[in-house]
This record gives structure tokens, C-alpha cells and sequence, in this order.
């Protein structure tokens, strides 16, 4: 049996007297491209943003629906993406209850297409995707806290992100989960919620300082960092259930987008659930700062 790759590349970092794996600077590169797109787009709001995220949960949904069956693809995709649209329409104007339907009538579409031994795992792949633009579209739907809330998002998953990259390579340690996540440690996963946690703290008092309680914020964001690494450790899990590495090869540095949102998905849709239970308005994103 060959290798793990993670192993790998730590060991290459090692022999050179450093624990940063050499994929660090194409990781950098792709991330501060990204994330300046992202930040442009969360700014314009509206259908841009939108249209955005729409874009982005196609290009997941085609790279599971590859990665788990390679039969009819592309009807899969197009019948998925069409419905997805509805989906993020439906967020756009701020329809929760119509933009959830949507979305399930999505999964059992993309489901009914597919082999019968594989519909679990296709409609799943359709949720999973359809999730990412459905919660951001209903957050940024707020006039008032649209924008703090798909902030705060960032600054959790991305600190997160950073975070356990740099504390699970620099101070090393027991691995959370070899068996899935093989490079992944517990003092990178510990460090990562915490600094996410903070800077969503941060984030909010300065975005809505006035709404806010520190201490349940900061609880919130803990949970949605943590949340957010889960999502990390269940992305590999599908990955190495179907032997895939990558779940494309789209982005240098990071394999696919599946791969790069894997974390944010998870967050975002921890995120509208309990936006959506505690929020006393029209708009869910209140639930997020209003404690």
C-alpha cells in the first residue's frame, strides 16, 4: 500500500527542517484569491451574491455526484442545478419554508435519476450542496444583519481554518482522526476553534455592538468553529468511503471547491438553523447576534 499523501508531504516538511508542508504557498495563493472574491461579492449582495453561491453549490454538487457514481452525470448536474436555482431564488427573497422544499424536492430529483444502489448517496450530495446556497442566501437576506452574519461566517471558518493549519503543523501532537484525516491534529483543532471563536466575537461587537451578549457570542462561534471542522472531518470521510483524494483538481493547492467549502457548509447551515429557531423577525440573520 502506497503512502498517505498528508504523511507524505509532512515527512518531506520535516527532512527540510520545517513542519509547513510544501503545498503551504499554493494554499495561500488560492485562499487570498478567493477570499477577496468573496468578500467583493458579500458586499454587492443581492442577486450578485447569490448567483454567486448558486455557481459555487453546482460546482460541489457536480464534484459529489462524481466522486460517488459516474453514471448520467450530467443529467444529474442539470437537474440538480436548475432546481438549486429555484432554491436560491427562493432564499434570495427571503422564502425559508419554499427555499427548503426546493431544496428536498432537489435531492429526491437528483436521487430519482440516479442508480437505485447510489439515490441515498446522490440525494445526500444534492442536500449537501443545495445547503450552501440556501443558508447564505437566507442570512444575507437581512437589510440589518445580512451582511454581519455572512461576515462573521468568514471570520470564523477562515480564523478556524488558519488556525489549525498552522498550530497542527507547528506544534504537532496526537491526530484527531487518522483513519479519516490523517494530517489533522488535536492541538490544531483545538487552536482552530478558538481563535475562530474569537475573531467571530470580534467581528460582531464590531458589527453589531450594540445587539450582542460577549458571552453567548462567543459560545455561538465555538460551536460554529467546531462545527465547522466536523464538516472538514465528514467531507474526507465521503472521500475516503469512495477512495477519492480530491474532489477535484480545480484549485491549485486545495483539489476542489468541495474540498475548500467543506468547512464553510457545515458552518453555514449550523448558522441558519439557529439563526432561524431564535429570531424574533422576518429576517433570520437577527437570531445570530440578537441574545
Amino acid at each position: 500500500m502506497s503512502a498517505d499523501p498528508d504523511e507524505t508531504d509532512a515527512r518531506r516538511a520535516q527532512a527540510r527542517g520545517s513542519r509547513i508542508g510544501p503545498d503551504l504557498w499554493p494554499r495561500v495563493a488560492a485562499a487570498v484569491v478567493m477570499g477577496l472574491v468573496a468578500l467583493a461579492v458579500a458586499w454587492i449582495g443581492g442577486i450578485v451574491f447569490v448567483a454567486f453561491w448558486w455557481i459555487a453549490s453546482v460546482v460541489v454538487l457536480w464534484e459529489w455526484q462524481r466522486i460517488v457514481e459516474a453514471d448520467r452525470l450530467f443529467v444529474r448536474v442539470s437537474v440538480g442545478a436548475l432546481l438549486l436555482a429555484a432554491a436560491a431564488l427562493l432564499a434570495l427573497h427571503n422564502r425559508p419554508l419554499f427555499a427548503v422544499l426546493a431544496l428536498a424536492a432537489t435531492a429526491a430529483a437528483v436521487g430519482f435519476v440516479a442508480a437505485p444502489e447510489r439515490r441515498v448517496w446522490t440525494a445526500a450530495g444534492a442536500l449537501y450542496a443545495g445547503a450552501l446556497v440556501v443558508s447564505l442566501g437566507l442570512l444575507q437576506a437581512s437589510p440589518s444583519y445580512g451582511l454581519a452574519a455572512i461576515l462573521w461566517l468568514f471570520a470564523i471558518v477562515w480564523g478556524a481554518d488558519v488556525a489549525a493549519y498552522f498550530a497542527g503543523r507547528g506544534i504537532g501532537g496526537p491526530k484527531l482522526w487518522p483513519s479519516v484525516s490523517p494530517g489533522k491534529t488535536w492541538s490544531g483543532a483545538l487552536a482552530g476553534a478558538l481563535v475562530g471563536a474569537a475573531l467571530g466575537l470580534v467581528v460582531g461587537l464590531v458589527l453589531a455592538p450594540g445587539a450582542i451578549r460577549i458571552g453567548p457570542m462567543f459560545a455561538l462561534g465555538l460551536a460554529a468553529a467546531i462545527v465547522s471542522e466536523l464538516g472538514d472531518l465528514f467531507e474526507s470521510g465521503v472521500k475516503r468511503r469512495f477512495g477519492v483524494k480530491d474532489s477535484s483538481r480545480l484549485i491549485p493547492g486545495h483539489g476542489g471547491l468541495m474540498d475548500r467549502l467543506d468547512a464553510f457548509i457545515a458552518a453555514s447551515t449550523f448558522a441558519a438553523l439557529v439563526a432561524a429557531a431564535n429570531s424574533r423577525g422576518s429576517f433570520i440573520a437577527s437570531g445570530l447576534f440578537q441574545w
